[in-house]
C-alpha cells in the first residue's frame, strides 16, 4: 500500500499536505499574516501521513481558537516578564499593585524561570520553583506571590497569542496554612488598656479609628477634613494615602552616597494618594459619640499646632499629619503603632489585626451583616468570604453558646441545680 499521493492543490486558505523527496511527509498550515501583511505558514514534518493529518489539525484547532504561537521569535520567559510588568501591567494598575508584581519578576520568576522559552514552559518548572524559593527561606506566601504574577503574565501571552497554554494556571502553589495565633483580634480588655494609652498621644483618635471602626492604614492616612461631618457625626471613606517613593535628586550616580530614600535632595515620584477603587470602599461610616469628642478635641490640637509652627507649617488639609503639618508617613504610623503596644503593655500584633479586631466587636454586638459590611468596606459578592477570613468566635461567644445550649436542654441553672439535688437525695 502505498501512501501514494505526493502534492495535492489546495483552496486558498487549507492546509498543503504532501510527500517529499525525503520519503517523509510534510505539510504547510496557513497560520494568519505576519506584521508585514504577509502570509505566515507553519512547516510540519512526520513520518506518516496519519500521523501529519493529526498535528495538521491540532495546529489548526489553535489557530481558529486563537491559541497557536505567533510569527516571530519565540519570547523567553524572562524577556516576556520583563516586557509584560513594564508595558502592560504598570500602566493600568495601582503602585501598590506594579510594586508587588515587580519584586516577584525580578527577585524570584526571572532568575528562577527566566531562561525557559515560554511557549515551552510546563506546570513543574514552576512548581520546582516554588520548592526551592522555600528551601532558600521564603514563606508559602511569598511563593504564593510569585504564582500570582506568573498566572496573570502568562495568561496575558496566551491571550496574545505567545504560547498555547498558562503553564502557572496549571501548576499547584504550595499549601498555606494560616496560623490562627497570626490573626487574633483584640480583647475588650487590651482594648480598653490602649484607649487610656491612645489618650496620652498625639493623633489619638487615629488609633481609635482602627480599633473601633476597622479602618485601613490607608483610608485613615488619607483622611482629609472635608471627609468629616462631625455635625452629622460620620466620615466618608473615598482615598487612599500611597507609600512614598522616592529618587534620587543628585543625579544617577548618587554621589550622595545614600538609598534614595534618605538622599538630602530627594524626589518623590509617587502621588499621595489614590482613590479607593472598589465601590464598596467608598462610603459612608458612623462616627461613634466619644470618636466625635476626641476628634473635635483632634481638630482644635491641630490648630493651635499650625499656629505655633506659623510660616513652619505645611498645609495639607490631612486630619492626620505630622508635627508640622503634611501627610503621615505609613512607615512612620506602623512604629508609632508598636510604640503604643509596647507603652500599653498589650502583646505584640500588626498594625491590620485592629481591623479584625473591629469586625469581631460589630459581630458581637449583634451588628446585622449589610452593616458590617458597609463599616468594614467589603464588596456584596465577597463579603461572606471575608467575614469568614476577619470575624473570629473568641471564648467568650463559646462560653455564651454554650449557656444558650443549657438553658435550651437542661432549662434554668437554678432548675438545673434543683434536679442535681434531687437525685442525690437517698
Amino acid at each position: 500500500m502505498a501512501e501514494e499521493k505526493k502534492r495535492t492543490r489546495r483552496a486558498n486558505g487549507e492546509s498543503a499536505i504532501y510527500l517529499g523527496k525525503d520519503g517523509r511527509w510534510h505539510a504547510r498550515v496557513p497560520m494568519g499574516y505576519k506584521d508585514d501583511g504577509s502570509p505566515y505558514r507553519r512547516h510540519l514534518t512526520r513520518p506518516t501521513r496519519k500521523e501529519l493529518v493529526d498535528e495538521v489539525r491540532r495546529l489548526e484547532k489553535q489557530r481558529d481558537e486563537g491559541s497557536a504561537r505567533q510569527p516571530g521569535k519565540p519570547w523567553t520567559v524572562a524577556k516576556w516578564l520583563e516586557h509584560w510588568v513594564e508595558n502592560i501591567a504598570k500602566p493600568v494598575v495601582s503602585e501598590n499593585t506594579y510594586d508587588g508584581y515587580e519584586v516577584a519578576v525580578r527577585v524570584h520568576l526571572v532568575p528562577g524561570i527566566g531562561r525557559h522559552r515560554i511557549d515551552r514552559l510546563e506546570p513543574e518548572h514552576l512548581e520546582s520553583l516554588y520548592r526551592r524559593m522555600q528551601s532558600a527561606g521564603s514563606k508559602a506566601g511569598t511563593a504564593h506571590q510569585a504564582h500570582r504574577t506568573a498566572r496573570t503574565a502568562l495568561g496575558e501571552a496566551v491571550r496574545r497569542g505567545h504560547a498555547a497554554k498558562n503553564a502557572a494556571a496549571l501548576a499547584k502553589p504550595p499549601r498555606m496554612e494560616e496560623d490562627e495565633n497570626q490573626v487574633e483580634p483584640y480583647s475588650v480588655d487590651e482594648v480598653q488598656s490602649l484607649l487610656l494609652e491612645v489618650n496620652k498621644r498625639r493623633n489619638s483618635a487615629r488609633w481609635m479609628l482602627a480599633l473601633a471602626l476597622g479602618l485601613r492604614q490607608g483610608e485613615t492616612l488619607g483622611l482629609r477634613w472635608s471627609d468629616v461631618d462631625l455635625d452629622n457625626e460620620y466620615l466618608k471613606l473615598r482615598r487612599n494615602r500611597l507609600r512614598p517613593k522616592y529618587e534620587h535628586g543628585c543625579g544617577e550616580a548618587a554621589p550622595c552616597g545614600r538609598k534614595a530614600g534618605y538622599c538630602p535632595t530627594r524626589v518623590q515620584v509617587r502621588r499621595e494618594t489614590k482613590n479607593t477603587k472598589s465601590r464598596a470602599g467608598r462610603r459612608a461610616v458612623p462616627l461613634p459619640g466619644p470618636l466625635v469628642v476626641m476628634l473635635r478635641s483632634h481638630r482644635e490640637a491641630q490648630a493651635r499646632e499650625r499656629a505655633v509652627a506659623g510660616n513652619l507649617w505645611t498645609e495639607s488639609e490631612y486630619v492626620f499629619t505630622k508635627p508640622l503639618g503634611g501627610p503621615l508617613s505609613p512607615n512612620t504610623d506602623y512604629h508609632d503603632w508598636k510604640r503604643l503596644l509596647e507603652d500599653a503593655g498589650v502583646r505584640d500584633g500588626r498594625l491590620h489585626d485592629a481591623r479584625h479586631t473591629a469586625g469581631t466587636v460589630l459581630m458581637l454586638l449583634g451588628v446585622p451583616d449589610r452593616v458590617i459590611d458597609q463599616i468594614m468596606g467589603w464588596e456584596p459578592g465577597g463579603a461572606a468570604r471575608m467575614r469568614a477570613r476577619y470575624l473570629h468566635v473568641t471564648d467568650p461567644m463559646l462560653k455564651e453558646a454554650a449557656r444558650k445550649i443549657e438553658r435550651a436542654i437542661w432549662g434554668a441553672p437554678e432548675n438545673l441545680a434543683v434536679d442535681k439535688d434531687q437525685d442525690n437525695e437517698p
